[in-house]
């Protein structure tokens, strides 16, 4: 006999044999998410008036196989037994509550992660808390900790640190901490998020210089590092890292081929303005490929003033010429200090004796860079300030010892402070123009000028010893900067679209330099090259609506027929053609050098000005806004490989090269222009004081039965 159970089965099987129509199967159809399809093959059943009365039932789709009842979420693939005399729906409710496809369930999840916490405010020195209530997003959170691993250049498996758990737990314990693989991939997602929000943005900027330098990781990995540099809409300077990747080799070719690929890729080939590089050959055989792709994608004065040689590496090689000279009392220097640091028990030794000798300086002893002069500097300013300290140490001395190793003496001193005066000048001047988040454009004439009158201060020296360092390095000086055409005559214009300078202090330097007659002649040289300069902007940019001539003089032209109109438009065509008379100025470039500054503009940035008074020049603050964006020096590049002064470190140099791209580029956009880059090198001084501080009993974090073990040897 068969069963109840066996009797429904049947009934159900012929009751659902009939398939559907084409009708109802586009209705079914419309029923379902744009993205999710009925199945080919499958026999759909549907009831108008379904007799389930459940909600849930509303997200399911039901089909008959192998004559038996099934459902099919609407939302994803799953699908479960359905017959309801057969087979329970406790499966199928849960899924409705839990599939993630479903939009009602993302809400739900949304509201999950959004929960209204207490949370005390510790009132101004005092322990009371006052309560109060906010959101805890658990999304920004996660967003929170991924930007504190790309800023911080934090490893991923620091989110699997216990001290890091403890600490998130007991700060918000809601909080699900990501494992290192999904840190790795939301850095990745991030990345490229960023990376289309400045695509979008090069979209409207006008035009991009670049620096880039190359660098060898502790793998023996060639890297190039490609900063863009460009003025936006709102006159502010913008310093992005758009490319840190593998090169083949450190030849020009490659370098210059590698640029162009990654501007190609980004989509302003056809916007590059300048590239600044050091000297190195290779980087003048880069700028000549890159040359020849702007001519081919259309650029300003046909690509001739594209090379832009670093300021800061010139002024390298200038300081390192005259030094020379100095050598050996440099080198007595630098082994005095060796000896002190090399031996805690000396360096316990020299601070007895620097107490004692009551100076009062905060500096410490360092190291310096022998292949960097502004380290060297550093070291000799710092020791000089404990010379008194040194004569006291008993330094190594000897017959066998060479004559640059033997201590230094009362007149290697005297000529080291000289030379820390000297090389003070060219330190700051260095620092001046190796900045990436002002303009430095305008400031390059300026810092050559006053480098140029030091070495001609420094020639008329009594000392023969610094007057031959100052003509050695005269000599360099004239080799890169003698004439006006040894320099990107961008430099000039820069000074000239300088609204607190003009055309006035480029003839006056020009005159300082070389000489009245010389002088004068350069400075026509450069107003001639920024007239025809602006005259290329003026064809590049004159529309309908922006005149041929920015002046003020309203003679708008009759558009009458009347007696005489010829006559008057031949009159006014005549006055266009006139220069600088009776008031008159022919272009905008005419107004803006004759424009008198007032007090108040005087006390503006070039931008500030620029953003302030671009109005009143249509087409002269197109051409401000690509040069002065123009940098001076590769440090911007520079500073990729050598983050919080140290070179890239094992975590990031051990990662895969795209990986490394995407944390270096993404800190890069991300980190604020206020925000300085944090030494990872704690200051050892500020330690020493701590420490002071916490046994004497001053600090009030700390009980006083703290003890040191240094206090117990």
């Amino acid at each position: 006999m068969e069963s109840s159970q066996s009797k429904r089965s049947a009934s159900f099987s012929e009751q659902t044999s009939q398939p559907l129509s084409e009708k109802d199967m586009e209705e079914l159809q419309s029923t379902l998410p744009p993205d999710k399809k009925l199945k080919a093959g499958r026999e759909y059943i549907w009831n108008r008036k379904s007799k389930r009365k459940a909600e849930y039932w509303k997200y399911y789709l039901e089909y008959v196989e192998n004559g038996k009842l099934r459902a099919e979420c609407k939302f994803c693939p799953k699908t479960f037994a359905a017959d309801g005399n057969l087979n329970g729906s406790k499966n199928v409710k849960n899924h409705a509550e839990s599939c993630l496809g479903n939009p009602i369930n993302i809400e739900k999840e949304k509201g999950k992660e959004k929960q209204t916490k207490l949370y005390f405010d510790q009132e101004h020195e005092s322990s009371e808390l006052k309560c109060g209530s906010r959101i805890i997003n658990l999304n920004d959170v996660r967003e929170a900790l991924i930007h504190m691993i790309i800023v911080d250049e934090l490893p991923f498996k620091h989110v699997e640190k216990s001290g890091f758990r403890h600490f998130v737990q007991v700060a918000c314990p809601q909080f699900h901490i990501p494992s290192r693989v999904t840190i790795a991939r939301d850095c990745l997602k991030l990345y490229y998020s960023e990376k289309e929000k400045l695509r979008e943005m090069f979209k409207t900027c006008q035009r991009i210089s670049v620096t880039t330098d190359t660098w060898t990781s502790i793998q023996i990995i060639n890297y190039m590092c490609l900063t863009a540099h460009f003025i936006d809409n709102d006159w502010k300077l913008n310093k992005k890292i758009i490319n840190f990747c593998p090169i083949s080799s450190h030849k020009g070719e490659a370098i210059g081929k590698a640029v162009e690929a990654c501007l190609e890729y980004w989509g302003i080939d056809d916007k590059l303005f300048t590239v600044t590089v050091d000297n190195a050959s290779s980087n003048d055989v880069a700028c000549a490929h890159l040359s020849r792709m702007v001519r081919r994608t259309g650029c300003i004065n046909d690509g001739k003033n594209l090379h832009v040689r670093c300021i800061a590496h010139i002024i390298n090689l200038i300081v390192w010429d005259g030094i020379r000279e100095h050598g050996v009392c440099i080198d007595r220097v630098r082994n005095a200090v060796k000896y002190v640091k090399n031996s805690p028990a000396r360096i316990l030794r020299f601070k007895d004796l620097v107490q004692k000798a009551n100076i009062d300086s905060k500096s410490s002893l360092s190291f310096d860079v022998p292949t960097r002069w502004n380290s060297t500097y550093i070291m000799l300013e710092t020791a000089l300030k404990f010379r008194r300290v040194f004569s006291g140490l008993s330094l190594p001395d000897g017959e066998d010892l060479n004559d640059n190793e033997r201590p230094p003496e009362p007149e290697d001193w005297e000529k080291v402070e000289r030379l820390v005066l000297f090389l003070g000048g060219f330190y700051l001047l260095t620092k001046r123009i190796s900045g990436s988040h002002y303009v430095t454009a305008n400031k390059g004439l300026g810092e050559i000028a006053s480098m140029y009158d030091m070495l001609n201060n420094w020639e008329q020296s009594e000392d023969l010893n610094f007057q031959a360092m100052a003509i050695a390095m005269k000599k360099k000086f004239d080799k890169y900067w003698g004439d006006v055409d040894k320099m990107n005559k961008f430099i000039y214009v820069a000074l000239l679209l300088d609204p607190h300078s003009k055309m006035v202090i480029v003839e006056l330097t020009l005159t300082d330099m070389h000489g009245p007659e010389k002088g004068t002649k350069l400075a026509n040289d450069v107003k001639e090259f920024a007239y025809s300069l602006f005259e290329e902007y003026r064809k590049m940019y004159a529309t309908s609506n922006i005149p041929d001539c920015g002046d003020n003089m309203s003679m708008d032209i009759d558009n009458s027929k009347g007696v005489g109109s010829d006559y008057v438009r031949k009159l006014k065509e005549r006055a266009k053609r006139l220069k600088g008379t009776s008031g008159y100025a022919i272009s905008e470039l005419d107004r803006y050098l004759n424009d008198q500054l007032g007090p108040e503009e005087e006390e503006q940035d070039a931008l500030t000005w620029w953003g302030k008074n671009g109005q009143r020049y249509v087409i002269l603050n197109r051409m401000a806004r690509d040069i002065l964006a123009i940098p001076l020096s590769t440090v911007a590049s520079e500073s990729a490989f050598s983050t919080g002064g140290r070179t890239l470190d094992p975590f990031r140099s051990s990662l895969t090269p795209k990986m490394v791209q995407a944390l270096l580029c993404t800190q890069d956009w991300l980190r604020a222009k206020e925000v300085p880059i944090v030494d990872v090198e704690e200051n050892l001084k500020e330690l020493e004081e701590i420490e002071k501080e916490v046994q004497r009993g001053e600090s009030n974090d700390v009980d006083d039965e703290v003890v040191f073990v240094d206090s117990l040897v």
